[in-house]
């Protein structure tokens, strides 16, 4: 059954066929081939049950707060402002792309929306001051990727849904290697530009009066990630009421501070959240069935025998798993892909001792270098999109020395588990 399904699921998506639908097909495929019991029947309650939860509310509202920053021009104000500081290195406006990413990752929450973000505000740069494409490109689709695990990051808000942990722990084991893994960005395309400069276009320096003028335009970010994240940790908000409140924080910057919200930016905002969380959503409810006709025709049985039959140690099955994710991530949507495996093996490594904070950001930086490899690499789609020119191979070359980073992440979160544990542990 395991394989029936696997190569169902690839067949399927070959189609084109929406991911949510996909689930949802395959789920009644698996009552009635595999099943004794009418699953058919469960649907309706299923599909309420998996998408009646307040947590899930954090996610449309962190949409919106991306949109809302991108639509009023906050995003253009702050990536010319972290140009004026970090163009000075080697590589120059691509170290921009990665701290913009960063920056914009602490608030919007979303890997797509942080990339397209991104993209759209610097490739008229990269094409003005004359960059190479490839390591250019690749930087924002890597830059991009950090949207799910640096904090609030809705990959991580569906992780604690879907295994019934602590949210705020889970941001807070996010944050430092996400942030380590931005500076490992910016470091190894430092050394890549410094061994072969024309990669990376000329290195800008902008006197210090201009460097701490454009401070001013970092700080209404700043001061709204604080609230946000600060807010959870505290106990002063749910994840959900933050993120409420980051929407009317959202609104008064790109007012005030940005270029204003229109009627049609606010229109575009509401039509883009809408968008991506319908998709969010169909994607969740049709796992969701899925996930419930494969419990109750033993497939969750059958997959725990599988890794208990194989008579590995507990390393030697988590190395296993982290291969699967590798293997499963170059053909599957990164959402359909944590929301499809989590409920199957999360409780299996939980159960070899596994501590299911740690386990969840590791599975978020193999779920995030998914979004920049191919067929399926998400982030390499939208960078490309925005690029309108050249060709997609360009883009996956230059990701590839970001994904030997995120490769090496993953390596230190097993060498070095307290690199998660250590915040968690202490708020």
């Amino acid at each position: 059954m395991i394989w029936t399904i696997a190569a169902s699921l690839l067949g399927l998506m070959a189609l084109s066929i929406p991911v949510g639908i996909v689930l949802f097909i395959l789920g009644v495929g698996v009552g009635e081939l595999y099943s004794a019991f009418p699953l058919l029947r469960g649907l309706g309650q299923v599909v309420w049950s998996s998408s009646a939860s307040s947590t899930l509310i954090a996610i449309p509202l962190f949409v919106l707060l991306g949109e809302l920053l991108v639509r009023g021009g906050v995003a253009e104000r702050t990536y010319a402002a972290l140009d004026k500081w970090l163009s000075w290195l080697p590589g120059g406006l691509i170290h921009a792309n990665i701290a913009t990413a960063t920056m914009f990752s602490a608030t919007s929450g979303s890997s797509v929306a942080t990339a397209a973000t991104v993209a759209t505000v610097a490739m008229p740069q990269a094409e003005k001051l004359r960059y190479d494409p490839r390591l250019f490109s690749g930087a924002i689709a890597a830059g991009g990727t950090l949207g799910i695990l640096i904090p609030p990051s809705i990959n991580l808000i569906v992780y604690g849904f879907l295994t019934e942990t602590s949210i705020p722990k889970l941001f807070s084991a996010g944050l430092l290697p996400g942030l380590l893994m931005a500076l490992a960005f910016v470091a190894v395309t430092a050394v890549i530009c410094s061994i072969r400069p024309a990669l990376g276009g000329a290195s800008r320096s902008f006197g210090w009066g201009e460097r701490l003028r454009s401070l001013i335009q970092l700080v209404p970010i700043l001061i709204l990630f604080t609230v946000v994240i600060g807010s959870i940790y505290a106990g002063w908000a749910t994840p959900t009421e933050s993120a409420a409140i980051g929407v009317m924080m959202a609104a008064l910057i790109a007012v005030f501070l940005g270029d204003g919200l229109g009627r049609s930016a606010i229109a575009e905002a509401m039509h883009g959240t809408v968008r991506i969380s319908a998709m969010i959503m169909l994607v969740v409810a049709g796992a969701s069935f899925l996930n419930f006709a494969m419990t109750s025709a033993g497939l969750g049985r059958q997959l725990s025998q599988m890794i208990e039959g194989s008579g590995l140690s507990p390393f030697g099955t988590l190395m296993l798993v982290i291969v699967l994710y590798l293997v499963l991530g170059f053909f599957i949507e990164t959402l359909s892909l944590m929301v499809a495996t989590i409920p199957i093996v999360v409780p299996i490594m939980a159960g070899l001792g596994y501590d299911k904070i740690w386990l969840g950001v590791l599975m978020i930086v193999l779920i995030e270098m998914a979004l920049i490899t191919p067929p399926v690499g998400l982030n390499l789609f939208v960078v490309q999109g925005a690029r309108k020119s050249g060709s997609m191979n360009e883009v996956i070359m230059g990701a590839i020395p970001y994904v030997l980073v995120m490769i090496a992440m993953i390596a230190a979160l097993i060498a070095i588990p307290g690199l998660a544990l250590w915040l968690p542990s202490i708020l």
